[in-house]
């Protein structure tokens, strides 16, 4: 007699969800459709949160600085070829940010791709994404999901975060195993991101250095506010007396306020120091590649960095500490009374003093006058004055001039509460991060944006208003990219290559979403209408009309831009 024994089976549909599920992971940003759409059904039915965007870069963008405010990696799924690529840009600047973030992407069977078959979006994915990536795996049987995601995982948190690209070919998804042989195979990772103690005598040597300096500076980059190690980091600070200054995304680590803030005194700061500790900071273009006259007089590094190949990339460094963030900070600390170092000298800190008084009082000026149209200070003095009594909102910013003032202006109380353009300096990060920090913070978004900007990824505002997410966008219209006012050279009718549609509004794109919509022309209007929309907690815009005028050419940046010389 025979008898049928019923096996229960899964598939990897169901693996790749319970996978993310074991390891922490409860939320998803991405754009469904073939092969990938009843993932994103099932990840729904069981109980993960599932943001659906409109463009696959803008998922990236979020799962990105999901990653960054976690510490745990944000996952952006996409379709084949097309999607994934569009979710690639998003990848490639995660792991220059050195953001947590894995790019899950169907794909075409690798049979049909190695021989070029022609198969609906067929693509050699992985390959593609290799060289923009932390690391890149493909999984091709249901039994080795849970690997392949482990892998993932521990690849875009150890050392230095970055992105993961994880392939996943739609037959796999498919695929059946035995229920309980599918559930030993998952893998629940241990300890991630181990911690990385440095070396005794490289923290003596640190020591030494600092106890000879005269003019010590503290540099405190984004990985230092990823790292989360805030306590020790104000303690190394306050402790030391050294001043500061914050690159724009560890504005917040201490307040922007604090006596030991030389942010307004950023240009004397840099070419004054003798020795400069950076803690989680590289020195890439956005300080001048360590050298040049914006270093001025001759000085010495302090590099704390998980990466060793980081050190001498562009100066030598004399007393490099290769380590966890957290861990170099601590044994600083511990050493400081071993080391009998002295708060700065005197003369170092009222020069200092003296440069940021003269700098503030020039800011001052500027902020306090009330030109019509707006300009970029006067509109900016709005929002500060709306903000510093919401410290704990997150602040997105991008754009060339909006960025560049915004960046000095509007102060932060709070670490990990701005969110920039970031190492490559890129326009379109806007709503995705927005959408991104606002769903894994659980706190108001407050995103100021350059129109040129926003213009990268503004039909996430139907996303925003779908998930009914209180995120406040402030669209800087000046009618162009910089400035409105370039004029076609030929006196033809079409626009100058800089200029937009004329007294554009903004605001109805929202209205258009079931969203609220602002015009504002005056900082009492804009102030009105920040404070309005923060009290509602709703979807919201504001069409900031600008001076078409106000605006430089790349903001601050004009120095990259070269110039033709050719004259008619």
């Amino acid at each position: 007699m025979t008898h049928n024994v019923s096996v229960e089976v899964t598939d990897g549909f169901h693996l790749v969800i319970d996978a993310l599920k074991q390891n922490g992971i409860d939320t998803i940003f991405g754009l469904v459709g073939i092969p990938i759409t009843d993932l994103a059904r099932l990840a729904q039915a069981e109980g993960m949160r599932f943001i659906g965007f409109r463009h696959e870069q803008n998922a990236g963008n979020a799962a990105a600085i999901a990653g960054y405010i976690t510490q745990k990696p944000g996952i952006c799924l996409t379709v084949s070829a097309p999607g994934f690529l569009n979710g690639l840009t998003a990848l490639a600047n995660a792991t220059t940010n050195c953001f947590p973030m894995i790019l899950i992407s169907g794909s075409s069977e690798r049979e049909i791709v190695d021989l070029q078959q022609g198969d609906y979006e067929e693509m050699d994915q992985l390959n593609i994404a290799r060289p923009h990536a932390k690391a890149a795996f493909r999984v091709l049987k249901a039994e080795d999901i849970g690997i392949g995601i482990a892998r993932a995982i521990r690849a875009a948190v150890s050392g230095r975060p970055g992105g993961v690209y994880l392939d996943l070919p739609a037959a796999l998804l498919a695929q059946t195993i035995e229920a309980n042989h599918g559930k030993r195979s998952l893998v629940q990772v241990v300890d991630p991101a181990p911690r990385q103690l440095p070396a005794p005598e490289s923290v003596d040597r640190a020591l030494a250095l600092l106890k000879g300096a005269k003019k010590p500076l503290i540099l405190l980059g984004k990985g230092a506010a990823y790292a989360q190690a805030d306590d020790d980091i104000r303690a190394l600070v306050e402790r030391t007396g050294i001043p500061y200054l914050p690159m724009s995304m560890a504005k917040g680590l201490l307040p922007d306020t604090h006596a030991q803030c030389a942010s307004a005194a950023r240009s004397f700061v840099l070419a004054e120091a003798d020795v400069v500790v950076l803690v989680g900071a590289r020195l890439n273009w956005l300080l001048a590649h360590g050298k040049g006259k914006t270093w001025g007089k001759p000085k010495q590094f302090v590099q704390i960095d998980i990466a060793p190949t980081e050190i001498d990339s562009n100066v030598a460094i004399a007393a490099p500490l290769i380590g966890d963030i957290g861990s170099c900070v601590g044994a600083l600390l511990a050493g400081l009374d071993r080391a009998g170092i002295d708060k700065p000298e005197g003369e170092w800190l009222a020069a200092i003093a003296e440069k940021k008084e003269t700098n503030v009082a020039k800011m001052a000026a500027l902020l306090d006058k009330n030109p019509a149209p707006m300009n970029f200070h006067s509109a900016l003095r709005a929002i500060r004055d709306v903000l510093k009594q919401h410290p704990d909102i997150n602040l997105v910013n991008e754009g060339a001039n909006t960025l560049d003032y915004a960046r000095s202006i509007i102060d932060q109380y709070q670490p990990r509460k701005r969110f920039d353009s970031g190492t490559w300096g890129i326009m379109g990060i806007g709503m995705g991060y927005a959408i991104g920090a606002a769903v894994v913070s659980g706190k108001p978004v407050v995103a100021v944006e350059g129109d040129s900007a926003f213009g990268f990824s503004g039909m996430e505002l139907e996303t925003i208003c779908r998930y009914d997410l209180p995120v406040t966008t402030i669209i800087f219209n000046n009618n162009g990219v910089y400035k409105g006012t370039d004029v076609n050279p030929t006196g033809g009718a079409e626009p100058a290559p800089t200029v937009f549609v004329k007294n554009a509004r903004y605001d109805k794109m929202i209205e258009a979403f079931g969203g609220i919509g602002y015009n504002a022309t005056t900082p009492e209007e804009l102030t009105r209408a920040l404070s309005e929309a923060i009290a509602a907690g709703k979807p919201a815009l504001i069409n900031a009309v600008i001076d078409e005028t106000a605006g430089t050419e790349s903001g601050r940046l004009t120095n990259l831009n070269p110039q033709s010389a050719a004259k008619k």
